[in-house]
């Protein structure tokens, strides 16, 4: 999944809760992307901070409510990748990494 933030300490908040709360496995931070976008009629420009977010597709509701609960944009983005293939011991790692300490 990925998602912007307006600044690299949002950015920190976000991917700790995400990882803290077991809706993600791993968050990735890329901080200083230069973002161009149409927003409201015009050509905007922004400094933001990219995350790339490792979960499964069971965790995807709850963490899209995070994220809109917790971002500071009025319209958030939040893309979810398919992964067609990978390391299956990573991606094991990735389930094991959400479930709950319960199951």
């Amino acid at each position: 999944m990925l998602t912007t933030c307006a600044n690299p300490a949002e950015a920190e908040k976000l991917a700790d809760l995400l990882v803290a709360d077991r809706l993600a496995a791993c968050v990735n931070r890329i901080d200083a992307v230069a973002s161009t976008y149409r927003w409201q009629g015009r050509v905007e420009r922004a400094t933001e901070s990219l995350l790339l977010i490792k979960t499964t597709e069971q965790k995807y509701g709850a963490l899209e409510q995070a994220i809109r609960d917790h971002s500071t944009y009025e319209l958030p983005e939040i893309i979810a990748v398919r992964v067609g293939a990978g390391s299956l011991a990573y991606l094991d790692w990735i389930g094991a990494s959400v479930r709950s300490e319960q199951s």
